[in-house]
């Protein structure tokens, strides 16, 4: 059995406004869940999930889906993402690709 994760509000206000995007462009679309969840090769209840954002749903499904209807995300459009990717790596690699911890091993994981 999976331990039980706990997500801070941020993400889960984030997954859920995300939901309410895609289920906003498919219906836009005039698509019913089951006809997305077929286009994006999911089941209707994963697709059910990520319209109520639950955080669990693996990002690269939901970023499917996103794109199955239209959203942009990263605030860039299908044509501007090979650039985006490039200055993201240009600014990774401004930073060592190592990083040694300054404090202790005790992580404060407690929000």
């Amino acid at each position: 059995m999976r331990k039980a994760h706990s997500y801070t509000p941020q993400t889960t206000t984030t997954t859920s406004i995300l939901g309410l995007e895609i289920a906003r462009a498919r219906r836009a679309r005039r698509w019913n869940q089951k006809e997305l969840a077929q286009r994006a090769g999911v089941s209707a209840l994963t697709l059910s999930s990520i319209e109520r954002g639950v955080p669990t749903v693996a990002i690269g499904t939901v970023f499917e889906v996103a794109y199955l209807v239209g959203l942009n995300l990263l605030g860039a459009g299908p044509d501007d993402l090979p650039d985006l990717v490039s200055r993201s790596q240009d600014r990774l690699a401004l930073f060592p690709a190592r990083v040694r911890s300054r404090l202790s091993d005790d992580v404060d994981d407690d929000f």
